[in-house]
């Protein structure tokens, strides 16, 4: 596997190594061994889920103030683009995101350490998007930054609005959010 460093401290875009023949491909897309070994986390992963989304909809951005989830995030149909953002207050990179494109073709995967907040666009037709985490969901925890949030500024490449659940709707503004220490 290639793990990238990204100009978040803990966030990696893991690129996995892929076996392709004419009879398709073959790719390990997680082995606790050599995660660690690559990427110097260790941890364990306690839950699966897996979404399915059409195009335009707009997914985050989620984090939890107790229990936080590290994720291990992928794509195996369709594009997203993928952002994570630091909500660490004691963060020299505190209120700074990253945005990268997943996809069935490219194989990327994302590693978000606890106590980041993430969300995603689907760009292509629809997307399936599995994540492990390490810890389990928790909704009373749960905390939603707004997606538009002028103070982030994020730049989600939109070309119309974007389709929103009643939850993410109500997400709150960066400032007035509960971060983390």
């Amino acid at each position: 596997m290639n793990v990238i460093p990204t100009r978040l401290p803990g966030v990696l875009i893991i690129e996995p190594k892929v076996f392709e023949d004419p009879r398709g491909f073959f790719y390990e897309s997680f082995n606790a061994q050599a995660f660690e070994q690559q990427t110097g986390v260790s941890t364990t992963f306690v839950q699966d889920n897996h979404s399915a989304s059409h195009r335009g909809v707009l997914r985050g951005l989620h984090y939890q103030v107790e229990n936080s989830q590290g994720k291990l995030v992928r794509v195996i149909h369709g594009e997203v683009l993928d952002v994570v953002v630091d909500v660490r207050r004691s963060s020299a990179t505190f209120g700074q995101w990253i945005a990268t494109r997943l996809s069935a073709q490219n194989r990327r995967q994302i590693w978000i350490p606890e106590t980041f907040a993430h969300g995603f666009l689907v760009l292509s037709d629809k997307a399936e998007f599995l994540y492990k985490t390490t810890a389990y969901y928790n909704p009373a925890a749960e905390r939603c930054i707004r997606w538009d949030d002028p103070d982030l500024a994020i730049d989600w490449q939109l070309e119309e609005q974007p389709v929103l659940s009643a939850k993410d709707q109500q997400g709150q503004w960066f400032k007035d959010s509960e971060l983390l220490p």
